[in-house]
C-alpha cells in the first residue's frame, strides 16, 4: 500500500502537465480555426532561426558537464573491469552530449544562405 502512493502522485503529475500542454495545443488550435474562418492566416514568425543552435549549446553544455562529473564513477570500479574508466554510467552524459552536437551539427547543414 505505501507503494501506491509515491506510484499514484508521479502519475497525477505526469496527467496534469501533459494536460496542458493538451489544453495549450487545443486553444491554439482553436485560435488558428477563429482566424480561417474570417479569412485570415496566422502571421508568420520572425525568427532567425537560431534554435537549433540554442538548444544545442545548451543541450551540448549539460551532457558535458554531467559526463565529466559522471566519469569520476570509474575511479571506484576496478580498471580491468571497464576500459578507460568508461563504464555503462557515461551514457547519462554521452547522450545529451551527442544529442546537441548533432543539433549543432543540423544547424549548420540545414542553415540558408
Amino acid at each position: 500500500m505505501n507503494d501506491l502512493i509515491p506510484c499514484f502522485g508521479v502519475v497525477s503529475i505526469l496527467l496534469i502537465i501533459f494536460g496542458f500542454l493538451a489544453f495549450l495545443r487545443y486553444m491554439n488550435y482553436k485560435g488558428t480555426i477563429a482566424l480561417a474562418e474570417k479569412g485570415l492566416t496566422k502571421p508568420e514568425s520572425k525568427s532567425n532561426n537560431k534554435g537549433l543552435l540554442r538548444w544545442g549549446i545548451v543541450i551540448t553544455a549539460i551532457g558535458l558537464a554531467l559526463s565529466i562529473g559522471l566519469y569520476t564513477i570509474g575511479f571506484v570500479a576496478d580498471e580491468n573491469t571497464y576500459p578507460f574508466r568508461l563504464g555503462p554510467w557515461m551514457l547519462g552524459g554521452f547522450v545529451p552530449l551527442f544529442l546537441g552536437l548533432g543539433l549543432i551539427l543540423l544547424h549548420y547543414l540545414t542553415e540558408k544562405e
